[in-house]
Parts: C-alpha cells; structure tokens; sequence
C-alpha cells in the first residue's frame, strides 16, 4: 500500500504548498492519488480536491480513534496509486505538550506512514542538519524517510544543505522549492482563502508543478510510499443497516447548505447520511429563492460574514428558513450555521445585515480569534443532538462571537494535559432547531445522529 505524509517543522514551512505541488506531480506523472489531511481543517482540503479531483479526508486523533482513521484510509484508498496526507502545524505539535495527543506524528504512526519532512533552509547550512536530526531523534518510531527544503535559491546552496543533512542525519534529502512567484496560497482570518476565490493559486498551479517535478525526485517519493497495509476493526456498518437507524432516515430528505458562504463539511459526515438512507438534497442561501422540501437542514460552517450582503438581499431564502424553523422543521447548524440563523452579522468595517432571524442573537466579527482548539461539550438539558448529560466532541475555530440573551444549551470544556484550561457555555436550542459553534465529526459522535432521527417521530 503506497501512502505517505508530507509534514514540516512547524506552521508556515511550506508544507501546504509542497503538498499541492507534489500531488499535482504525481498527478501529471499519471498517478491516481487520495488526499487527506491531519486535523480538523476544512480549507486545505479543498485544495487538495482541486489538485487531486478526489474529495480529501480529514484524519484527526482528536475526533477520530485509530481504528476509524484506519477505516477512513482504507476504504478512501482502495482505488488510488498512492495516498499523500498533508500534516497539520508542526510534526509534533498538537494539544499540549504530549507529541501523541493530536500530531501529525502520532496519526503517522498510526497508519504507518513513512514521513517526508519539510524544512526551512533559507541562512542555513549543516545547522539545517541539527534541526533535522532533533526531529529523526525525538520519536524514533516515527519513520522519517526523506526531506525536503524550502526557501533554497541556488544549486550551491541546496548541495550544501543537502550534504549536511545526510551527513549527520542518515536521511535523503528529496529536493527543495525556490521560489515560485506565480503561486500564491492567500490567506485570510480563517487560514487560507478558499480555493475557488483563490484566482492567483489556480492560475499559478502549473508553474508550481513544472518546479516540484524539476526540484524534487518525485519518483523517489513514489518509491519510498511502500508501506504497511492498514486492517480496521472498526464496523461502520453495524451503524449503517441498524434497523432502527434506517427506519427513522427512509424516504427523509437532508437540505444541505452548500455555496461559497457554506461549505465547511467533512465528506465522511455527507456519506454517512447518505449511507442510512438519507437522501442529501443540495443548495444554496445565496442563490436559490427558498429553502427546498427537505425534513432536516444541515447547515455548516463556512464564510458568511464574507458573503453577508448577499445573504441578506437573498430575503427570499431567508424568509423560507426563519417559516420552516419555526413550524418545527428539523435543523442543526454548526458554527457559520448559528451566525446565519441569528437576527444579523456586523463585519470588520461595521456594515450590519440581517439575517434569518429564528435566534434573538447577533453576530459581530473581530480582530482576533476567539476559539481556536478541540473542546468537549456537556448537554445541560435535552437538545436536538444530545440529551441531558451526554457529551460531544469536536472544536471551535471562529473570529465572530454570538450576543444573545438566550439560555446555553452546553457546558463546553477544553482540556490540555489532563487540565482543564478553559471552560465557557455554548449552542442554543429553540424548538427542533440547534445551532453551535462547535464543528463536529459524526464517526465519533454517532448518538448525535441517533438523537436528530429520533426527533422525526416527534415532529
């Protein structure tokens, strides 16, 4: 089984555009590849569906355990040449100081995953060795087979680095990246822009291309991804044709709200809707006039500060929404969900635009992130996701805060080496609507599903 992880140093290495550009390689060298992601982001991965044609998947420790990242690589990679995972922040960084809670390094081990490492070279010479070395001698049972260096202008200073490295740390060094001034991976307050706004990446993708199959030994890559095959424990299927669960989803209709404000989904989550039975019926806020015959809305994350005046001269849509919510329609909504249902969003140059309205509440961005890391919510009554007492995981990631006078519906935690370091209240619920800002992976919260079915019979 040829998969392998393209990991780095630490955030802002160049992993993301190295990843992109050894993917689109492999590509264009005729290679079928299944793109995943380390965490719990949504952005990269659309990328990643750009450059490889195939919907990435997320792999997070946090919300998934092993057995079900085992599941989703195999059953995702059973039809593909090679799969490449692209790591999140640096190798070992993840919640805490424990470098198996949450990192790159941990999933890789995991899944067996041989680890090309990505390094920033720029002023640096044997010291780049020092660097590698820390990394290959930290956690010897990570496989680091391969580096690559970023910021490398000259054929003379690469060869130095390259010596250096393979001197000292036994480890080939695969090739480096100058710069590439034609491609540019923006950024904005979430991370990076989404790829169909990104007119600059997409444009500059074959330049990119032509560079990495010319800098990097993109055939060794190949060679060096043979690696163990992955065998899972985990049944999603004993989930799937539960009797119960397929009773409650047959001839039910999922709206899921899909555009350029909404579009924070992992595909595991849509597929598995799909899988009991429901039927997933796309739109879209932004331009569709009203809210199609469905018996659940899904709404996602996304950017709707971003697209707010286009959202609210959609009267129409939102109108529909605010009519289906208040005569006891099914909904859940995540993050830019609760933002969309409350009565307004004011952005960053103060314009304020009215939403849905079904919440009394309003949203405001800011300067500054205002959640950011994983987080576990306990239910303080019965909600449409979760009853009293029971718990769901996922994470926060949002720059807008929520005022309302309304009752939380959650007690929320986030816990760092076995510490609780922050704790605050969250998500409300109103007739069989709940909205929160927590983002949240369906394969390790499946009572979520349980609960939202279950309330068909009641409705």
């Amino acid at each position: 089984m040829k998969k392998i992880m393209i990991s780095g140093t630490h955030s802002g290495v160049g992993k993301t555009t190295l990843t992109l550009g050894i993917m689109s390689a492999l590509k264009k060298k005729g290679y079928e590849v299944q793109p995943y992601k380390v965490g719990p982001d949504y952005i990269d991965p659309s990328y990643h569906d750009y450059v490889t044609g195939r919907n990435s998947r997320n792999l997070d420790s946090y919300m998934l355990d092993e057995e079900q990242m085992k599941f989703v690589v195999k059953k995702a990679s059973k039809d593909c040449d090679i799969s490449v995972v692209e790591g999140v922040m640096g190798l070992y960084d993840g919640l805490g100081t424990d470098i198996d809670n949450s990192t790159s390094s941990y999933v890789s081990k995991v899944l067996k995953l041989p680890v090309i490492l990505v390094i920033d070279a720029k002023a640096q010479i044997a010291s780049a060795a020092a660097m590698v070395k820390g990394f290959v001698e930290l956690d010897k049972d990570v496989m680091i087979v391969g580096v690559i260096a970023n910021n490398i202008k000259s054929q003379n200073h690469y060869e130095l680095v390259k010596e250096s490295i393979e001197r000292y740390c036994g480890v080939e060094v695969l090739g480096y990246l100058p710069p590439v001034d034609a491609f540019s991976v923006k950024s904005r307050h979430l991370g990076l822009i989404p790829v169909y706004e990104n007119e600059i990446f997409r444009e500059g993708l074959d330049e990119l291309t032509d560079r990495v199959i010319e800098t990097i030994d993109v055939d060794r890559i190949f060679e060096l991804s043979e690696s163990e095959a992955l065998e899972s424990a985990f049944e999603l299927s004993m989930f799937t044709e539960d009797f119960e669960i397929r009773s409650l989803a047959k001839g039910k209709k999922v709206g899921i709200a899909f555009d350029k404000a909404f579009n924070f989904y992992y595909q595991e989550n849509l597929e598995l809707l799909k899988s009991i039975g429901l039927e997933l019926v796309f739109f879209s806020p932004l331009e569709d006039e009203k809210l199609p015959d469905v018996d659940l809305l899904y709404i996602g994350g996304g950017f709707p500060e971003v697209f707010a005046k286009e959202l609210y001269e959609n009267k129409s849509m939102r109108e529909s929404i605010k009519e289906e919510c208040e005569r006891g329609l099914v909904v859940y909504a995540e993050c830019g969900g609760i933002m969309y249902l409350g009565k307004s969003i004011t952005d960053l140059e103060g314009n304020e635009y009215e939403m849905v309205g079904f919440y009394e509440g309003k949203s405001f961005m800011t300067e500054r992130l205002k959640r950011f890391g994983y987080c576990t919510a306990t239910a303080k009554e019965d909600t449409l996701i979760a009853l009293k007492g029971e718990q769901i995981r996922g994470h926060e990631f949002h720059y807008s805060v929520f005022e309302t006078e309304m009752e939380p519906a959650f007690d929320i935690v986030k816990i760092r080496d076995e510490k609780v370091v922050k704790s605050w209240e969250g998500g409300y619920s109103k007739k069989n609507t709940l909205a929160t800002y927590i983002h949240t992976h369906f394969f390790n919260n499946l009572n979520m599903l349980v609960n939202i079915l279950r309330r068909f019979e009641e409705v």
